[in-house]
């Protein structure tokens, strides 16, 4: 299968000289198309900021990365915004919906900066919800639902511009824990559909759902990376 993620010798310095922090010490990484990853990793660990590195949120300080076969580094700040984009979808602990935008046009929101058409944009966003069981709440406002079906309109959202790869950082987090585990089933069921998924969790419980759990340790992979 083709490569989503190809990192080799990631590494992330913040500070200089004396303070220097090295939160990333040389990480190499693939993950094929249609994989389910869980990234896994006690606090301070790198865990975070190798996901801000493979969301295209953050720069490596040096090493190379490749998503879906485009050479990141180097691309300037609009083509990076472009690539997150369309490239990645985010499903974010805090949901960061728009309190007063409807559930569809929440969903709509990644391809109107995308450029895809009104009608276009109207009839995925719909695509979307059903995916994750919501059509009947496209016209409610995110304060109208519950927790769990908040999760579910970021996960729509997420999908709206049919990314490379979906990118959830504790996206249970903030939920109770029969609601966590339809989540998950959720995920479980896009990645069934052919959708790469990347679960960034501290929960071993949550991360033995996925079919490879990467550990990252010290700034390097310790477990679960090329042999």
């Amino acid at each position: 299968m083709p490569l989503v993620i190809d990192t080799r010798e990631i590494t992330k310095v913040f500070g200089a000289n004396g303070t220097a922090v090295h939160a990333l010490r040389g990480v190499d990484l693939q993950v094929e198309q249609g994989e389910f990853i869980a990234l896994i990793g006690p606090s301070g660990s790198g865990k975070s900021t190798l996901m801000a590195i493979l969301g295209c949120l953050d720069r490596p300080t040096s090493g190379t990365y490749a998503l879906d076969g485009e050479p990141v580094q180097g691309l300037t700040g609009a083509e990076l915004a472009r690539i997150r984009n369309t490239k990645i979808g985010f499903v974010f602990q805090a949901y960061n919906l728009l309190p007063k935008a409807s559930v569809l046009r929440n969903v709509e929101l990644p391809m109107l900066y995308a450029g895809v058409g009104r009608r276009e944009r109207r009839q995925r966003a719909m695509e979307m919800l059903e995916r994750v069981g919501l059509t009947e709440k496209a016209q409610k406002l995110p304060g109208e639902l519950s927790g769990g079906q908040k999760q579910r309109v970021s996960i729509a959202r997420s999908l709206a511009n049919r990314p490379a790869m979906l990118l959830a950082d504790e996206p249970t987090g903030a939920l109770d824990s029969n609601t966590g585990a339809e989540i998950l089933e959720l995920f479980k069921d896009l990645n069934r559909q052919g959708n790469t998924v990347i679960l960034v969790t501290h929960d071993l419980h949550i991360a033995a759902m996925a079919s490879r759990r990467v550990e990252i340790r010290d700034g390097l992979i310790a477990a679960g990376g090329p042999e």
